[in-house]
């Protein structure tokens, strides 16, 4: 059985050594072959030119491919997994149309594991498995009301006056202040058309504790049934977002407002100009090298009964760059390494899935990240 790793970029170094040096056959698969040589020359020679036609013709039955690609990359992987009679496995969203591969998938006895990097991913972990420990405590009543909230976050671990540094493609990080987001806010539903509509202060439990800036991303409502929220719970919140540095709406404002100004003009002229942006602010705005960066992830789930708090536990991690690597690297790339391996080991059931909740892979998983991170514990507040 032959592991397929497809794609070296900024987030892939921690999980494909970790899998290399744990013993696995693995093919490294890049488009350029200097990167992937530069990231794991010293402890491989099985670098490939990736294209989906030679790892068509490498694939064989019982291979794991994995997808460090850009997301529209992942769908035409997966199918040709499924004709091969191969395994997926990606960090990303689960996009309809790899949702609608299930069937296939399933038909076949193959998996499709997504969703198994930071966020998507550990996050997913953390709210199964507080959505878990309700469902058994002595508390859990269906008249209690219930707030969930889920951030996550790349910062520098050093401020800097813009309150942000880029760790992936700038240009992804202006655009996704154009999406929308729908979350659930005292019993009602927000819709927000851009980010900086909705931006609130968050203390995080930090043995230090800290204040952040966090906004909602994306649609939140899916994830309520995802994470297998009792459709008679009273649930007052619901959002998952994204947390920045205390002061980054102040620094960004400019930006909010160029991108707000380009309202209405046709997309490849939107795209041009955010492109152009990007190009000047990563120049002022990357990470040197061995500069350390930071991950914040932050998982809460709180039930109140006639006003006062009867359960109230949070995830909370802090994980800085180090010797090891960057945050952002291993937070994403050794998650997805212990997909891989659960996918190999027949832990995963057949099918198109996010990361699991099965409660011995969520533990399992929790633990081993508890070692790359500085801070990673569950944060019982009634205590």
């Amino acid at each position: 059985m032959m592991i397929h790793w497809c794609g070296t970029g900024l987030s892939s170094g921690p999980g494909l050594r970790r899998l290399i040096e744990a013993g696995h056959p693995v093919a490294v698969w890049n488009r350029y072959l200097d990167q992937a040589q530069d990231l794991v020359g010293d402890i491989t020679t099985d670098i490939r030119l990736y294209s989906l036609e030679a790892l068509a013709a490498a694939l064989q039955p019982g291979d794991v491919a994995v997808s460090m690609l850009p997301a529209d990359h992942h769908v035409g992987i997966a199918r040709i997994c499924l004709e091969k009679g191969a395994n997926f496995v990606s960090s990303s969203y689960i996009s309809p149309e790899m949702r609608a591969l299930d069937p296939a998938f399933r038909e076949k006895g193959l998996v499709s594991q997504n969703e198994s990097g930071l966020d998507p991913g550990l996050d997913h972990l953390m709210a199964h498995d507080l959505v878990a420990r309700y469902r058994a405590s002595k508390v859990c009543h269906p008249d209690n009301e219930l707030s969930f909230l889920s951030y996550c976050g790349g910062i520098p671990r050093i401020p800097n006056p813009f309150r942000y540094k880029f760790s992936w493609a700038p240009a992804g990080v202006l655009k996704a202040l154009r999406s929308p987001s729908r979350s659930l806010r005292n019993f009602s539903e927000l819709r927000v058309n851009r980010p900086w509509d909705a931006i609130t202060d968050y203390t995080a439990p930090l043995p230090q504790p800290e204040a952040f800036e966090v906004y909602p991303n994306r649609d939140s409502y899916p994830f309520i049934e995802d994470y297998h929220f009792d459709p008679a719970w009273k649930l007052r919140d619901f959002v998952r977002g994204t947390i920045r540095l205390k002061g980054w709406a102040e620094a960004w404002d400019g930006i909010f407002r160029t991108v707000e100004g380009l309202e209405g003009r046709p997309d490849a002229e939107i795209d041009a100009r955010l492109n152009e942006m990007a190009e000047d602010l990563l120049k002022e705005n990357s990470y040197a090298p061995g500069e350390p960066d930071r991950v914040v992830l932050f998982v809460s789930l709180k039930a109140e009964r006639d006003g006062r708090p009867v359960f109230h536990e949070t995830w909370a991690m802090d994980a800085w760059g180090d010797a090891r690597g960057s945050a952002m690297s291993r937070m994403v790339s050794v998650p997805v390494s212990m997909a891989v391996e659960a996918v190999m080991n027949r832990e995963i059931p057949a099918g198109v899935h996010s990361a699991p909740r099965d409660p011995k892979l969520v533990l399992r998983w929790l633990d081993q990240t508890r070692q790359m991170a500085q801070y990673l514990e569950r944060v019982d507040h009634l205590v």
